[in-house]
């Protein structure tokens, strides 16, 4: 009786473990893999080598027994305030109130989380258009977006001139938004890696042009540069570090920054001596835990980067969307701003959907308290 108990369950671990590798091989969810030009480009480049890049500064992207220990004891105890109680609060936009923003200003609306639509210089702009609900390759394994609706429904969006990705995670690329996007796009813009799975997903490859750190291509007289940013990548369970990571700078009628992931580092100051100064600065301020901090800002360092970045209006990005950490899901947003009113530092913090016009002053709203 025994043997036959031990018999099913291995046989059963087994043929999970086929089912799981035959699903990472075969989804097509997990993208592609860099072939031919653009791998000889990955390899020519000083930060790639055995098939996977590296950060500028060293970081800690691996997790020892103690860490795995301290981050399941986190999990296992819970907090209740991971996620706020009820859906957060959306702006709805339809086409026609798109269809008539000023081509003479620079406008901004926030999706939650990482996710922007941008107009620059009359152009159609996203930005990480995560539009999905689930974080993660197949839904239900992590936790659900927090807006039950978004701002601009896909199929209302305008046709879009271009769309930039900052690195491969499920919470900045997701597949059935590009799925959906691919149609009414005309150009991706994407670090060096990334590619590949937009071409796996039926993007064509004239319309996509990989970049590494400090690469430039303009587009209808906007400037998009490549630059780096200290975090990682990977989609599968092979692929860690495979395709490159960034932040960028976009520099237009008006001159922003957008981080990405990122921890804190000296190449921000770089940034700034070499790129600002930034009308606004999109950072990353969420999602944080000292575990990995080499990786994801803590909201003081992000007020910091913003300085080194020579910012004017500071846009706090990669909260209000998901639960990808342990702290209170308004943590961030607090703790950012406790330290931008000591540093003197223009926070904004729109709701999502709410229109931002660059250059303007911008009306302060703590609405997640409400």
């Amino acid at each position: 009786m025994f043997k036959k108990i031990l018999v099913r369950l291995i046989s059963g671990f087994l043929m999970l473990g086929l089912i799981t590798v035959l699903f990472v091989n075969f989804h097509p969810v997990f993208g592609g893999e860099s072939k031919g030009e653009i791998l000889e480009k990955m390899k020519e480049t000083p930060n790639y080598s055995n098939g996977k890049f590296t950060n500028l500064y060293p970081t800690k992207n691996d997790f020892s027994w103690d860490d795995y220990k301290k981050i399941f004891g986190k999990m296992f105890k819970g907090n209740p305030n991971k996620k706020p109680s009820k859906s957060l609060p959306v702006i709805k936009w339809d086409k026609s109130q798109l269809d008539e923003l000023r081509d003479s200003e620079t406008s901004l609306v926030w999706y939650g989380h990482s996710a922007f639509y941008l107009k620059m210089n009359g152009k159609n702009i996203l930005i990480d258009p995560m539009f999905g609900d689930y974080p993660s390759p197949v839904p239900y394994i992590m936790p659900k977006r927090f807006n039950d609706t978004l701002p601009i429904a896909i199929e209302d969006l305008p046709e879009i001139d271009i769309i930039i990705f900052s690195h491969d995670h499920y919470d900045h690329l997701d597949y059935g938004s590009i799925k959906r996007l691919k149609g009414k796009t005309k150009k991706f813009i994407v670090p060096l890696g990334l590619g590949a799975h937009l071409k796996k997903w039926g993007v064509e490859e004239s319309k996509i042009s990989e970049l590494y750190w400090e690469d430039s291509i303009t587009v209808a007289d906007i400037t998009f540069t490549c630059t780096p940013a200290q975090h990682f990548s990977g989609r599968g369970l092979l692929d860690k570090m495979s395709t490159l990571w960034c932040s960028w700078v976009i520099d237009g009628k008006h001159k922003l920054f957008f981080s990405g992931d990122s921890g804190y580092f000296e190449g921000f100051k770089k940034i700034g001596k070499e790129h600002g100064p930034f009308d606004v600065c999109m950072m990353e301020c969420g999602q944080y835990d000292e575990l990995w901090k080499d990786i994801h800002m803590m909201p003081e360092e992000t007020a910091q980067a913003h300085l080194d970045l020579k910012g004017n209006m500071l846009i706090p990005i990669h909260w209000g969307g998901f639960t990808l950490s342990n702290h209170d899901w308004d943590d961030p947003v607090q703790r950012l701003y406790k330290a931008s009113m000591e540093k003197n530092i223009n926070l904004s913090t729109p709701i999502i959907g709410e229109k931002i016009i660059v250059g303007k002053e911008q009306q302060f709203s703590d609405w997640w308290k409400q």
